[in-house]
């Protein structure tokens, strides 16, 4: 059991509008992996989080592709004065302690480096770090690079 289990029976719950289930199980989350992954917040097929999702903020209106990664301690949310919320494409990797915040949109297979603080748009393929991030390169075939990395097909 992680993190991501305890949010696919929330938002589940969520979705057959179950009404105390959802906020029951977002509080196990808190307690046993110190995360806060709200029912509402909409998270694709096969993205997982790391080490269980320890410390993993995401704001109620975020938008997650498919086959992304979210590593410890990552924040996804908005931003004081701005309206709306980050939006990841599939297959993108955001490393540890990374926050990506505001009405920001990651492209597919992007890749967010450790403790970047993203305020910027990510095209698909962009590789970014810093605080705040900055684009280091955009990779022209990210597909066969995270193949390469990650040893397989996504």
């Amino acid at each position: 059991m992680d993190g991501m289990w305890l949010y696919r029976w929330a938002h589940a719950a969520k979705q057959h509008h179950v009404p105390w289930v959802p906020g029951l199980l977002r509080r196990g989350n808190q307690v046993l992996f110190g995360c806060w992954i709200p029912p509402e917040a909409e998270l694709g097929e096969g993205t997982q989080f790391g080490y269980g999702g320890l410390g993993i903020v995401l704001h109620r209106g975020v938008r997650v592709g498919r086959g992304c990664l979210l590593s410890q301690q990552v924040t996804l949310g908005g931003r004081s004065g701005l309206a709306g919320v980050p939006v990841l494409g599939d297959h993108v990797r955001v490393g540890a302690g990374a926050k990506i915040l505001g009405p920001v949109k990651v492209g597919d297979w992007a890749v967010i480096g450790a403790n970047a603080v993203v305020l910027k748009d990510v095209p698909s393929g962009g590789v970014v770090a810093g605080v705040p991030a900055r684009l280091l390169r955009v990779e022209p075939d990210p597909e066969s690079a995270w193949r390469r990395e990650m040893g397989g097909a996504p």
